[in-house]
């Protein structure tokens, strides 16, 4: 990516053009095009329709409080509801080393719900359904070979040889990021030498609408209610570990998963194939370049044992789409390096002080000398006492 003086007058084609299409950057696309900017989303492959008939995803995300309700502002929560998501009112956590516990309540809240458990598919689905109403442009297959940065927009080389004229570049375009690196912008993280494993599980006894969090000395195992009835399951294993555990027949693995779950819902009954995905940290050190915003796994990776990672990138949006808005309103240039670096400097202090409580938790939970074990017990003891200290961080958790 360079730099190079505007040599053309006219306006650009957009006023801003956002690269990936999964949920986050989908709904960056549809929140910006209903705020007022003509926008265009750009996707190498479009998703695989989600139908009622079909299995639920292997892939599901606990949409909190604050991302319902940018989903309901976006017009597409109730068709997510209704179609199919599971509601959860109570979380359970527990220490395997020394029974310690923490509970979440969303009555102890004053809400309904905690959150939702919500098939990934189902979400970008139902988002890219919305898009041609609201008016966003879209460009599938599309992919970005290079783009170059003018005093006025920002010029996208498409690998088909079209170009795109836009004021703002929006990369959503996910961990690995392409956008970012020709952005010159560097990350910093650490990997966790871990794999989540995933599969949906059939139980003994019913999932009661609660998630269940245990955590193990080879990593936490989530049990996370399902629409349908069934459970699905998140647990994260050592690399080595994660391969036998996808590798098991399986009645050996679903006797292996009872006991991993201490039996919390019964016998595991039955499975569907299972799959697994590597586990990172991951930060970038800028969220913003010259009329360049990075959003979701772009921006920020985090560990998955709060279930935060989209939830983090869908408050991104509600961020990106309120900053642009307001300086628009204003009579300013959207995006300025000013404007950017308020959005930038909100949401990347956000993100670092989860990304690194998450990753705290996770080292915590790691130890196992006995004594560091019995004072992990005592504080988790405490914070489940200290209802205030529990409802704030309940709050946090729910973006609220």
């Amino acid at each position: 990516m360079r730099t190079i003086p505007a040599t053309q007058r006219r306006a650009p084609a957009l006023d801003i053009a956002v690269v990936g299409g999964g949920m986050v950057g989908a709904a960056a696309a549809l929140a910006l095009s209903r705020a007022g900017f003509s926008t265009a989303l750009l996707e190498a492959r479009p998703p695989s329709p989600w139908q009622q008939q079909d299995d639920v995803d292997l892939r599901v995300v606990g949409l909190a409080p604050s991302s319902i309700k940018l989903l309901d502002e976006l017009g597409v929560w109730t068709s997510i509801r209704n179609a199919r998501a599971c509601p959860y009112a109570h979380m359970h956590v527990w220490d395997a080393e020394n029974g310690a516990a923490i509970d979440f309540d969303a009555a102890d809240e004053g809400r309904d719900q905690l959150g939702y458990i919500v098939e990934n598919n189902l979400v970008q689905w139902t988002l890219w359904q919305a898009l041609d109403a609201a008016g966003v442009q879209r460009l599938c297959p599309a992919t970005v070979k290079d783009f170059e940065t003018r005093t006025d927009r920002v010029v996208l080389e498409l690998a088909d040889g079209e170009s795109v004229g836009v004021r703002l570049l929006i990369a959503a375009d996910g961990g690995g990021s392409p956008l970012r690196e020709r952005a010159g912008i560097k990350t910093h993280g650490r990997d966790y030498t871990q794999r989540a494993v995933v599969a949906h599980v059939t139980t003994e006894r019913p999932h009661a609408h609660a998630c269940w969090q245990r955590f193990l000395p080879t990593g936490p195992l989530a049990l996370l209610p399902l629409a349908d009835g069934r459970s699905s399951i998140v647990w994260s294993l050592p690399e080595d570990e994660a391969r036998r555990v996808q590798a098991l027949d399986d009645e050996t693995f679903v006797k292996k998963l009872g006991i991993a779950s201490d039996f919390r819902l019964g016998r595991i009954t039955a499975t569907t194939p299972r799959a697994a995905f590597p586990l990172k940290l991951q930060l970038a050190e800028n969220y913003q370049a010259e009329r360049f915003v990075l959003l979701g796994d772009a921006a920020h990776m985090v560990h998955p044992l709060a279930g935060q990672g989209v939830n983090l990138g869908l408050r991104d949006v509600a961020e990106l789409r309120d900053t642009l808005a307001a300086a628009r309103d204003a009579g300013r240039d959207f995006a300025s390096s000013q404007v950017l670096r308020r959005y930038a400097r909100r949401r990347r202090s956000a993100d670092t002080l989860d990304a690194y409580g998450f990753d705290a938790l996770a080292r915590i939970y790691a130890w196992q000398s006995a004594p560091w074990v019995a004072m992990r017990g005592l504080g988790v003891r405490v914070v489940d006492r200290l209802l205030p200290l529990k409802r704030r961080l309940a709050e946090h958790a729910a973006g609220l």
